[in-house]
């Protein structure tokens, strides 16, 4: 049976793949099982985790025939599909190293949400971005009621979730969806140079760059500078880096 994720290491970057191409990478219990395993593991072999889509394409969100086997066995059953994928989403916030996703085709319902939860976006020229649960009657399952608002406003994630309207990469790139949008022809070496240079950082200076941001979308600005005031002493303190430069 083949996995429905795959996790390769070259370097200092991993690359955790959802691997159902014919399905446009549908997420279904144990795809989203294995990505919080993989994102994980890659945590513990490297410094920067990149996720891609096999087969041209990001993630086209739920596996509908899957989530109607579970219906039929009842509420329990169908909250696996939901709460493990949920996990894998959370558990990007909390890795020590910088998750990418990079985004090439159709990244829409849970794939657009677990392009929200990603660290930094990076997208193909032709990637389509988009929350279309109420297309088919459905409301999101996967945080994009709240952190589409929370990344683009409440104006314009109400919009895009009540109408399903698709985001263009020029678009999702405006709203600040993205950090950067590639071509066809530089995508794969334009994903790969991003990562390996921001893989050559000093993971410490970055894990803890990291926790300070999410930690601050928490806190009142006051308590948020505070709290990067304690981190930045303690940081040159205990590694020095950085003293005598400049």
């Amino acid at each position: 049976m083949t996995e429905p994720v795959l996790l390769d290491v070259a370097g200092r970057v991993a690359t955790v793949t959802l691997n159902r191409p014919e399905q446009r990478n549908a997420i279904t219990v144990a795809l989203g099982a294995a990505l919080d395993r993989s994102l994980r593991e890659a945590a513990s072999l490297a410094d920067v985790v990149v996720v891609r889509g096999a087969g041209g394409n990001f993630c086209a969100g739920g596996d509908f025939h899957e989530l109607g086997r579970l219906r039929a066995d009842g509420r329990d059953a169908m909250a696996k599909l939901f709460d493990n994928f949920r996990r894998a989403c959370a558990v990007i916030e909390s890795l020590p190293i910088p998750v990418i996703c990079a985004v090439e085709g159709y990244a829409t319902a849970g794939g657009f949400e677990l392009v929200q939860a990603a660290d930094i976006v990076l997208l193909h020229e032709n990637a389509v971005l988009a929350d279309i649960h109420t297309k088919f009657g459905q409301i999101p399952g996967g945080g994009s009621t709240q952190r589409l608002p929370r990344l683009v406003g409440r104006q314009r994630a109400l919009a895009h979730i009540l109408t399903a309207d698709k985001l263009t990469a020029a678009e999702a790139l405006d709203w600040g969806l993205a950090y950067r949008v590639f071509g066809a022809g530089e995508f794969d070496s334009a994903v790969a140079g991003f990562a390996t240079t921001l893989a050559m950082k000093d993971r410490t200076a970055l894990e803890r760059t990291k926790a300070l941001v999410y930690r601050g979308l928490r806190l009142p600005l006051d308590d948020g500078l505070a709290l990067e005031r304690e981190a930045v002493l303690d940081h040159v303190a205990l590694t020095g880096t950085g003293v005598g430069r400049g």
